[in-house]
């Protein structure tokens, strides 16, 4: 019991690390997400590539493949561009799995120690390098005890007979499938088939349908996550299946030549292991990589529907009409009403999710606010061009106002975003407005709405009735939240709110008329700008 014990723990520990250096790494990955897109919507092997460093450092081919499947459901990247990236990072979960077979467990508590002590005594900047240190140690320390659970093993004739004479490949492929559908983590029955290697527990012909099983089990997290994707995200999560089972079914025929290919490549088992499993995804790669457009096709018609993609660049900004600033400053208006269009969209989405919470939504806000950070600061760097030109006064004016319209239209997109995260913090802490408080809320929501509608209008064509209806919305706004912080103070000290539910429904109220007054200064910028 106490080495069951013990083996268990290793395995929660490697989870835990992993998904720790995971999660880690994804906000680092964040902040450079569009170097990342740059490179991988080019060619497919350029995805590949950026999919076999992404799994790398991410540890996980499941978390590449979920961040990929979130990129495609929020329209950031194509279906047929996701293909290559969902091909590299199975290849990227071999370096792992290298590693267990060159003994770096034996130095994981070393790795841990080290990267403990960053986390715990360095400065802010090297903190973040420590944590990820640590978890990258904890990850190969609970394989370690998997390792020293599993030694004894090769002393008891039981367990060599079953491990080393049982020969039932089908058996061993459903072992793999259903233990890696547990953990999701594919490479963690791989670890553990290299470490009894290592110990001459298992044989290659027993080992390598596990290996094959693994990666097939590894499509059971994306295909449970994109179950509430779009279109899109269901059509990457069900390509990484089909990948997976036509390397299955291909392997499990070729078996035979491959074990024999294995041993001719190394004579260490566990090395053997270690290669089998690159073999297997390589082979799924050098079969579909020049075959992704007909594939892509193949599996449109067999999921039909319309695809969305959300350009990431600017689509009307060029360099060819710094030469004219009119035309220059003409393109960044159209582009201005691109941007506050995105925004509008973020708007409504987070206010849905305040009346029915999807997580996958939220995610999809997230990445939609991510191009509109974009755009602000590529209209801004645009205008800095321009103001290199020579200007008359009104030209001037209208630059600047542009500059000061691209901010405020971003602004309006972040207040949208923490909407989406205090609905996200409404929904886990269940709590639930009054009747009354739900009322006022979507009395503010609707003209806060009414108001980024007639914004969106307005930089399209000037419009002075809509600058008047702006204004008078947004003092109504203002009364109507004083009125709702009022009578929700009188709700609580009646007992009739929930205490959590107060401060959640105070901030909305507050970033809804944020939102409001930025509109009106829209509306403002618009009134200024005659010849607008």
């Amino acid at each position: 019991m106490k080495e069951v014990l013990i083996f268990a723990s290793g395995i929660v520990l490697f989870l835990f690390g992993m998904r720790k250096l995971s999660a880690g790494v994804q906000q680092l990955f964040t902040s450079r997400i569009r170097e990342y897109i740059r490179y991988s919507v080019r060619k497919p092997v350029y995805g590949l590539l950026t999919g076999i460093g992404t799994t790398i450092l991410f540890q996980s081919s499941s978390a590449t493949i979920l961040l990929t499947v979130g990129m495609v459901s929020a329209g950031l990247m194509t279906f047929y561009h996701s293909l290559g990236l969902i091909l590299g990072s199975d290849i990227g979960t071999v370096l792992t799995v290298q590693l267990v077979v060159w003994k770096f467990t034996d130095i994981s508590p070393f790795i841990v120690v080290l990267g403990g002590i960053v986390w715990l005594t360095a400065k802010a900047k090297w903190k973040a390098v420590g944590e990820a240190v640590f978890y990258f140690g904890l990850l190969f320390f609970g394989l370690s005890l998997v390792a020293m659970t599993t030694a004894p093993l090769k002393e008891h004739q039981a367990v060599i007979h079953f491990f080393q004479e049982t020969e039932n490949p089908l058996l061993g492929l459903g072992i793999g499938m259903l233990f890696t559908g547990i953990v999701q983590a594919s490479v963690i029955p791989i670890s553990i088939l290299a470490i009894m290697a290592q110990q001459g527990l298992i044989t290659i012909e027993n080992a390598l349908p596990v290996v094959f099983g693994a990666n097939v089990g590894a499509t059971v997290a994306v295909l449970m996550a994109s179950s509430i994707a779009n279109i899109s995200g269901r059509r990457s999560a069900v390509s990484h299946l089909f990948f997976k089972c036509f390397g299955a079914l291909a392997c499990m025929v070729a078996l035979p030549w491959l074990i024999v290919t294995l041993r001719s490549l190394s004579s260490n088992v566990a090395q053997q292991v270690v290669l089998g499993h690159f073999l297997f995804n390589f082979l799924i790669v050098a079969f579909f990589i020049f075959l992704l457009k007909p594939y892509a096709r193949l599996i449109e018609k067999i999921i039909p529907g319309q695809e969305e993609t959300l350009p990431l660049w600017p689509e009307f900004l060029d360099e060819k009409y710094l030469a004219s600033p009119e035309k220059a400053l003409a393109s960044v208006r159209k582009e201005l009403q691109r941007e506050i269009t995105l925004v509008q969209k973020i708007l409504v989405e987070s206010l849905q999710l305040i009346k029915d919470y999807k997580e996958w939504k939220r995610q999809n806000i997230i990445y939609v606010e991510f191009v509109v950070d974009v755009l602000r600061r590529e209209i801004v760097n645009f205008l800095r061009k321009i103001s290199c030109q020579q200007l008359s006064p009104e030209l001037s004016q209208k630059l600047f106002t542009y500059t000061a319209m691209a901010n405020d239209i971003e602004r309006i997109g972040d207040h949208a975003v923490i909407l989406a995260k205090l609905a996200s913090n409404k929904y886990q802490a269940e709590v639930s407005f009054t009747e009354m408080g739900k009322k006022e809320l979507e009395g503010i929501e609707q003209r806060a709405t009414e108001n980024l509608r007639d914004a969106v209008s307005l930089i399209g064509e000037r419009n002075a009735e809509k600058i008047t209806n702006i204004s008078l919305r947004e003092e109504d706004i203002d009364a109507r939240v004083k009125e709702a912080r009022e009578r929700h103070l009188v709700r609580y000290y009646e007992g009739i709110c929930q205490a959590e539910a107060g401060p959640i429904f105070i901030e909305m109220l507050i970033h809804l008329e944020r939102i409001s007054d930025l509109c009106q200064n829209v509306a403002e910028y618009v009134d200024e700008l005659k010849d607008f």
